[in-house]
């Protein structure tokens, strides 16, 4: 339990580390694409990860309900570990490109947060997926990079990266935490249908 503890908390810096990076650029596409070193750690170091993990709950016998909150509550202090680095050095004014982040987030309705998270984790199965399975090398990376820039230029929303935007932007409140819980329903409903669909292909 203390090594998926670490590898939560640890995953959850590397979010809000791509996250930094993202804040840190006005190219939308470029931001994009560094973003994309957040899932690329997670995957190369072997990182727990909640959106990517929820995929398998049900296809890997060993995974538990209790070990997703065990997940989620790890990336939760891993984003909020980054941001107080980021509000408390020379690069806090990304604080405030956050805020307008985190605006669109509570200005939305609860039901289009759930759907536009139900899309983003289509996309991180794909790139979890094709990380773990796909028989070319060049390949796998591909997949995280193609992933991650995808829902991200979507404007699809992804629970981690979330958590990390409004600890930046020091917006919490009962109805943040509302937001993101949708946002996780959301994140879990599309990975888990969506792989199962896949499982189901690969068997016909």
């Amino acid at each position: 339990m203390k090594k998926e503890c670490l590898g939560s908390v640890l995953a959850g810096g590397c979010i809000g580390l791509g996250g930094v990076a993202f804040l840190s650029l006005d190219n939308k596409v470029l931001g994009a694409l560094l973003f994309t070193l957040g899932l690329f750690c997670v995957c190369t170091l072997q990182l727990h990860l909640f959106t990517g993990k929820v995929c398998y709950l049900f296809l890997n016998d060993a995974l538990r309900m209790r070990d997703l909150a065990v997940i989620w509550l790890g990336n939760l202090a891993g984003t909020v570990c980054i941001a107080a680095v980021v509000r408390m050095s020379r690069i806090s004014p990304l604080a405030a490109k956050a805020q307008e982040l985190c605006a669109v987030k509570l200005s939305d309705t609860h039901w289009s947060l759930f759907l536009l998270a139900v899309m983003c984790n289509i996309f991180i199965y794909i790139g979890v997926e094709n990380f773990r399975s796909n028989p070319h090398e060049a390949g796998k990376y591909l997949a995280l990079f193609f992933a991650v820039m995808g829902f991200i230029l979507c404007g699809f929303e992804h629970c981690v990266a979330d958590m990390f935007y409004f600890a930046v932007a020091n917006l919490w409140s009962g109805e943040v935490l509302v937001r993101l819980l949708v946002i996780t329903m959301g994140n879990a409903v599309g990975g888990i249908i969506f792989a199962h669909l896949h499982v189901c292909l690969l068997r016909e």
